[in-house]
């Protein structure tokens, strides 16, 4: 048998109150977790690791307290950045954008982050995302 994750309030800023935090899976235990990841034509500095630092404390306090965490990232690769960066480097897309994708996961790695489950990239999910805006 195993135990009931921890029960504990969050700040609903749309309530604009403190609730009790509930999984939206139906096991009551799943916990969710989409969280933007870098946008990869170029290093992440300390600024970016910020973030994905704070991404690693929540996931680990949620797996501490008994929650299973589903965690993806996205992948940014493709950006006007990278569109100026590949004209500049004269290199194509993936090249650019998988070279910056490798160094960010050996950041992540030299900084013990816990990695997501997946990584989806933008650019494998255009036409979702066409759907998404043109409603």
């Amino acid at each position: 048998m195993t135990a009931s994750p921890v029960e504990f309030n969050i700040f609903n800023t749309l309530a604009r109150d403190k609730v009790p935090f509930k999984p939206m899976a139906a096991d009551g235990k799943t916990v969710k977790m989409y969280t933007c990841g870098p946008t990869v034509y170029d290093f992440a500095h300390i600024g970016n690791f910020r973030a994905f630092l704070t991404y690693d404390l929540v996931k680990r306090w949620l797996v501490y307290c008994g929650y299973d965490v589903d965690h993806v990232c996205n992948l940014t690769d493709v950006d006007d950045k990278i569109i100026t960066r590949m004209k500049r480097d004269n290199v194509g897309l993936k090249e650019l954008t998988d070279k910056y994708a490798t160094f960010f996961f050996e950041d992540l790695d030299s900084l013990n982050i816990v990695p997501a489950r997946c990584y989806p990239r933008a650019t494998d999910h255009i036409p979702e995302i066409v759907e998404m805006i043109d409603g």
